[in-house]
């Protein structure tokens, strides 16, 4: 069975821009990442171990409604059930390697995963909840120029238990229920979709953190036959586009996967999505000075996403050394917004968190990481 297939533990010795970890040692030992199962896998792998089906479900609150981090909690599991456990499989979780607070209250965390990679989560406090920022793979291939998540490519994708393992971490270091996670950390999340997917319904699901479907969001830089596959999975998700111009030639200077996936591809799969879903669609939109901040890319916007169910979010650029450009002035996000909302368009400003740290995505893991 596809659950059972052991992780190897051990440090990544090779980082390549496309693909899954390698150069894992082989010679270390294999368990199963426990944490990856879900709800019917675990059933099954408890039964196949010879135990009743209801220890699947302790097991399985053990791990992501109690969030624990290792068997000899599970104290209510017979010994050599538990010591059975520790020898055929493990949680692999995420130790933080580094926090950092910022005065606003957002917190930073740089979590090491078992394999020696690092990845970025960001912790904001809003009145409406807690909200995590979390990441969904070790690197990122899309390449925007403005961003540093995707400094050094690729490394691998993150299974299910790693992401939710940053939500875990993330509660336990708080003690404050998290009500609200964002999949806009490093990585496309769409890239990663079969683990994306199973990580949303985990989350969601009544016998874990049982966070509603409507406080997830999945952010992608558009992967068209991706975002049209997404709407097929009965979620009530939010979708939000990574847009950050209003037509092609802008867009594919500032990210080159817009290469491949031109707008009016894009325009169609989120009406696709809009209709099959029956959600609406957020548009990310970074404002870089003199790069796509004028009145008339903002009327240009309009035009895009005339009568579409959607809502613009534009965000003060988080200016990344090395990387394009620098955050617009708040005159002119504001004379931008204004066309927007002018147009009847719904659009927000975002509040800016975490300007004090190292807040843009990636920023963190640069210092820890050897590219």
């Amino acid at each position: 069975m596809d659950f059972l297939s052991p992780v190897l533990s051990g440090r990544v010795e090779k980082r390549m821009d496309g693909g899954n970890v390698t150069g894992a040692d082989k010679n270390s030992l294999e368990k199963i990442d426990i944490g990856d199962l879900n709800f019917e896998e675990m059933q099954s792998f408890v039964l196949d171990m010879g135990q009743k089906a209801f220890r699947g479900r302790q097991l399985y609150q053990w791990i992501h409604g109690h969030l624990a981090c290792s068997f000899e909690e599970m104290t209510n599991l017979p010994k050599d059930f538990r010591q059975e456990l520790a020898q055929r499989a493990m949680i692999a979780g995420a130790k933080v390697a580094a926090r950092q607070v910022s005065k606003d209250g957002t917190s930073k965390f740089l979590f090491e995963l078992s394999d020696g990679n690092f990845v970025e989560s960001v912790l904001m406090k809003y009145k409406h909840g807690n909200s995590v920022c979390i990441s969904t793979q070790v690197g990122c291939r899309m390449g925007c120029r403005f961003c540093a998540s995707t400094v050094g490519g690729l490394v691998r994708n993150l299974r299910a238990s790693e992401m939710l393992a940053q939500v875990y971490g993330i509660q336990r270091i708080s003690g404050e229920r998290i009500s609200n996670v964002i999949l806009m950390g490093i990585g496309e999340p769409l890239d990663n979709y079969d683990n994306v997917v199973k990580f949303v319904r985990m989350v969601s699901d009544e016998y874990g953190l049982n966070i509603s479907q409507r406080n997830l969001t999945i952010s992608t830089c558009g992967l068209t036959e991706k975002i049209r596959e997404l709407a097929k999975e009965d979620l009530a998700i939010t979708l939000a586009i990574s847009l950050h111009a209003p037509n092609d030639a802008l867009r594919q200077e500032m990210m080159p996967v817009a290469v491949k996936y031109p707008l009016a591809g894009i325009m169609d799969a989120c009406r696709y999505y809009i209709e099959k879903a029956g959600r609406r669609v957020t548009f990310e939109y970074s404002m870089v000075q003199g790069k796509n901040d004028s009145l008339e890319e903002a009327e240009e916007l309009c035009r895009l996403v005339q009568g579409m169910n959607c809502h613009v979010n534009l965000i003060p650029l988080n200016p990344v050394e090395g990387r394009m450009g620098q955050r617009s002035g708040r005159g002119q996000i504001e004379g931008f917004r204004a066309v927007l909302e002018k147009n009847h368009v719904t659009v927000t400003v975002r509040r800016e968190l975490g300007r004090d740290i190292d807040a843009a995505c990636g920023q963190l893991r640069q210092q820890y990481s050897d590219f």
